[in-house]
């Protein structure tokens, strides 16, 4: 049985603790710049909530915003963002990738393992990042660390080398979804390179490097 968690919305339609995803959800769903968290426990939950929500989230910001390197982010970095990226074992391999929202650390989306490769992988990240900032109403940047990907989708269309087969045949499918979803869609959403060699590895990174 899933251990049940807390979820306070710091911004949403009504905000406050709530005891189930169900009813928070409720409140942020079509919401723009809507702002929450999951907790562990009624208490955390309530001592969070009775923080505002940029006090708090600065305070318990993931490790993954800054590195030990010394490598960080500039002071005016605006933290509502998403970051997307992927991970390969082998190239091929199997293949998958997720979004966090960097205000919070939390994981947005996640998707995988499929056979593919690592382009195909940040590819498809950005393109779901999309879709959902699109579907939510929600008008922040998206930053990925893949050039090439942010090309492709530029030029909605993903240029993999990849042999197409029995084994790829779904991967292949799910491009093909996501590049129908570019020639069909506008969307707002600002994407950025996220800049590795300055910032460290993006928040969305598997760590596996």
């Amino acid at each position: 049985m899933a251990k049940k968690k807390f979820y306070v919305v710091w911004k949403g339609v009504n905000p406050g603790v709530y005891a189930s995803w169900t009813d928070c959800q409720l409140q942020i769903q079509g919401y723009k710049g809507a702002i929450y968290k999951s907790f562990d426990t009624e208490e955390e939950a309530a001592q969070a909530f009775a923080t505002p929500a940029h006090v708090y989230l600065h305070r318990h910001r993931e490790p993954t915003v800054q590195e030990p390197s010394g490598k960080q982010l500039p002071e005016n970095f605006d933290l509502n963002c998403l970051a997307v990226d992927a991970a390969c074992s082998g190239n091929p391999g199997p293949m998958e990738y997720r979004g966090v929202y960097l205000l919070t650390g939390q994981e947005i989306f996640h998707f995988g393992p499929v056979y593919g490769t690592n382009n195909i992988g940040e590819f498809l990240a950005i393109v779901h990042g999309l879709a959902l900032l699109k579907q939510k109403q929600l008008n922040m940047p998206l930053y990925s660390d893949s050039r090439n990907a942010l090309l492709w989708v530029k030029q909605k269309k993903c240029k993999t080398k990849l042999e197409r087969n029995a084994r790829t045949e779904t991967l292949f499918q799910l491009i093909e979804r996501a590049e129908k979803w570019l020639k069909e869609n506008t969307y707002i959403t600002p994407l950025r390179k996220w800049e590795t060699e300055l910032w460290g590895e993006v928040p969305a990174d598997f760590g596996r490097k």
